[in-house]
């Protein structure tokens, strides 16, 4: 401690900047009440098998658990991400996702509902049907009708960073020259423009979600250095979705399968939700939450749950 601070007891803290506010169904999410998406793949063959529901009693019965372990967003996807398994057609996307998605509307009528598809008539189709609060485009608006349907419907939109590349390709020696860097810049340009393109397709700002899409359409390397930048993606003035739950570029870090992955997780989670994040999308609910929370009020963004010790004058 310098003479300065001894003196005036002052402690300068560098606190990075409070986010952007998100608004859906409703619910309010920033800087002080940070929101954790869970995740329910109706799909047989997803990365982690612990997020495996193809079986709707299954998937039910995970989305009752994590609503009662703390989510506010469930997010439900029909395709496996990566390029392993069976092409699965629109047709089949729907059968999978919107039985379900009318079945949580019913037993969670204000949960904000999220699905995860890039093809704008699954979730048009899923709209009229089940009803939806966020459209999470991971594949960083292939379909170029996607953010017109998110618009129509009066759901939020998730704009994301793939590098380039169309669905379900895994990535392979990509570069984002300048290294090491480069992606940083390449990021920020995509989900700036994306944004803008949501915006000016008639979703509201408070809306629309910026994810700088670790793992895909990057290396291990990529995914680590747009992590220690999230403070600039949080900078675009939109709220921040950072999709970090038990993903390659922790594995390859730490030299782990998905199944072991959750502490190397939740430290990359304790570090975006720092610099500025808003919305964690999450295998494990109840950990993330925990951490969120308590990052949150480090930040002094939120109070202490309970203060039996007694509170500052």
């Amino acid at each position: 401690m310098s003479d300065d601070i001894a003196v005036s007891g002052h402690v300068p803290a560098r606190v990075p900047a409070a986010p952007a506010v998100l608004r859906l169904r409703g619910r309010t999410f920033d800087a002080g009440h940070p929101a954790v998406m869970a995740i329910v793949n109706r799909t047989p063959d997803s990365f982690w098998s612990g997020s495996r529901h193809a079986d709707l009693d299954s998937a039910l019965d995970a989305l009752d658990e994590a609503v009662a372990r703390g989510a506010d967003i469930v997010d439900v996807g029909g395709v496996r991400a990566g390029q392993e398994g069976p092409v699965v057609t629109a047709r089949e996307e729907v059968e999978r996702v919107v039985p379900f998605l009318a079945k949580a509307r019913d037993r969670h009528p204000d949960l904000v509902l999220s699905l995860d598809t890039w093809r704008a008539e699954v979730a048009r189709e899923a709209a009229q049907e089940a009803g939806i609060d966020l459209v999470n485009d991971t594949w960083a608006g292939h379909d170029r009708d996607l953010v017109h349907v998110a618009a129509q419907i009066g759901a939020g939109y998730v704009v994301s960073h793939t590098g380039g590349l169309p669905p379900r390709t895994d990535p392979v020696g990509v570069t984002y020259p300048p290294e090491p860097l480069g992606v940083v810049a390449d990021a920020l340009r995509t989900l700036r423009d994306g944004a803008a393109r949501a915006v000016d397709a008639g979703v509201p700002a408070e809306r629309v979600l910026v994810d700088p899409t670790l793992d895909f359409g990057k290396t291990t390397a990529h995914s680590l250095t747009l992590l220690r930048h999230t403070e600039a993606v949080v900078a675009l003035g939109f709220p921040v979705l950072q999709a970090l739950s038990r993903k390659d570029f922790v594995g390859e870090t730490l030299d782990l399968p998905a199944d072991d992955r959750l502490e190397g997780t939740l430290a990359a989670t304790a570090v975006a939700a720092w610099l500025g994040a808003t919305v964690f999308r999450a295998h494990d609910v109840r950990a993330t939450r925990r951490v969120v929370d308590m990052v949150a009020s480090i930040r002094g963004d939120r109070p202490a749950a309970v203060n039996v010790r007694g509170v500052p004058a």
